[in-house]
């Protein structure tokens, strides 16, 4: 098989009524199509799991709390329990017509298949996945859908799984080792207005750097405070970007590689005028928000002070950067994007998937790389985890996904590293935890791979 012929799959999900349903393809190759359904107690037990794991506050847990639960006793803080809540969502969310299609289509080079969720599913790290190897019966299943069908509405179905011997259940085998998973573009945004810019064109060019812009009025340990820690030439991202300036120029233009972070100038000005010197790419890590109900009201934080005119609601001296802003400003995207920060790929979370990834592809992006959660900063997983040494998953990330955006195949790259993590975490080394790589989702367009 050559490259040219690498098969593509579509993985798409649609809420309808009291149920989720799914439909898994070959693109060219119709007469394959599986379907299944995920009925709502199903999925709402499948988003019950998944919660838990998650370094967001549940009930009256506030921030610290939930990135201390999700660290030192969630699903994701140690390989067995990743692994069952892997082999769980494995089971509740890919029927078996579903798995049997992907094994059928496992070949080098490796497939590409693009996941389009519904909006309860928008947050589901598909790469994560595991293949089951047996699992509750049809009968089970029933049953416990039914159980949780009552009066006053439908609840998380109660499964009876039989998890003592969790290798008794699965291999272990991911979905992101069978293939290589992205995320589909909303059709919406596909097909809106857009000039898309090209990598061949601008591959050489400087990338845009825009690393923990510090945000008026927070302080450094403030929740829109620091997300990588006081600057230093010699932490790992200081060297990382110093390598990186000796290969090539990086915008802005600065004399060391420290002087890339904490910039009290990084508002939307200073972006829109480093945006228009035709970067290669940008990179953005530091905070993200979303406001509930409209995905357009997601936003990132620079360092807009508060007397710049925008969409969003000033938080005392600083006025966010929401994704109305972005497609409004038309700034015009390099083709690939690095949004590291909490949550900014939650564009399917709404009915009008219209948030921070759409704006990006909106102004020209091809391919962004997103998170699906909020991750836990360096110091906050020190604090909590108990891996040995000085271990820097954020750092981890943000080395790796640069590196990965400069591969010709960016979001197939950024697999290879989460395969790499996966791995890794699975021979117990505790520092490449799920809670960072599981995070990422790539968004791609326009044949980007």
């Amino acid at each position: 098989m050559s490259e040219p012929d690498r098969l593509t799959l579509v993985l798409r999900y649609a809420d309808v009524g009291i149920a989720t349903y799914a439909s898994l393809r070959i693109v060219g190759q119709s007469s394959r199509t599986v379907n299944w359904v995920v009925e709502e107690p199903i999925l709402l037990a499948a988003a019950q799991e998944l919660a838990d794991a998650l370094p967001e506050p549940r009930g009256s847990e506030n921030r610290r709390e939930a990135i201390e639960r999700a660290l030192t006793r969630g699903p994701f803080s140690t390989p067995e329990t990743e692994l069952t809540l892997a082999y769980i969502l494995g089971v509740l969310l890919i029927g078996s017509p579903g798995w049997q299609l992907l094994t059928e289509c496992m070949a080098s080079p490796r497939a590409v298949l693009f996941v389009s969720p519904s909006a309860r599913l928008a947050r589901v790290p598909w790469g994560l996945l595991a293949m089951p190897k047996s699992g509750p019966s049809k009968e089970e299943l029933v049953r416990a859908r039914q159980d949780a069908i009552t009066a006053s509405g439908r609840k998380a179905a109660q499964i009876p799984w039989q998890l003592a011997d969790i290798s008794a259940q699965t291999d272990g085998y991911r979905l992101m080792e069978l293939v290589d998973v992205l995320m589909a573009v909303p059709s919406n945004i596909v097909h809106a207005p857009r000039a898309p810019a090209r990598w061949e064109a601008r591959r050489n060019g400087p990338p845009v750097l825009v690393l923990d812009p510090r945000v008026p009025g927070q302080r450094p340990d403030s929740a829109l405070g620091s997300v990588l820690g006081r600057p230093s030439s010699q932490s790992k991202l200081a060297q990382h970007f110093t390598e990186r300036m000796q290969r090539r120029p990086v915008l802005p233009d600065v004399d060391g590689a420290v002087d890339l972070f904490r910039r009290r100038d990084a508002d939307r000005t200073w972006l829109a005028r480093l945006l228009a010197l035709a970067p290669s790419r940008l990179v953005y890590v530091g905070h993200a928000s979303s406001a509930d109900g409209r995905a357009d009201r997601a936003a990132l934080h620079l360092a807009d002070t508060a007397q710049m005119p925008g969409d969003a609601d000033a938080i005392g001296d600083h006025r966010p950067l929401t994704a109305s802003d972005l497609m409004s400003l038309r700034l015009p995207m390099p083709p690939r994007v690095a949004l590291l920060a909490c949550g900014s790929g939650g564009d399917y979370q709404f009915d009008e998937p219209a948030g921070l990834v759409a704006a990006m592809i909106l102004g020209g992006a091809q391919l962004v790389t997103a998170t699906l959660w909020s991750l836990p900063t360096t110091a906050a997983y020190r604090q909590f985890a108990a891996a040995a040494g000085e271990p820097d998953p954020m750092a981890d990330v943000v080395v790796a996904v640069d590196r990965a955006h400069e591969e010709p195949d960016a979001g197939c790259a950024v697999n290879r590293w989460q395969r790499d993590q996966m791995r890794r975490w699975r021979d117990g080394v505790l520092s490449a935890s799920p809670l960072y790589w599981g995070a990422l989702a790539t968004f791609a367009v326009d044949g980007a791979r």
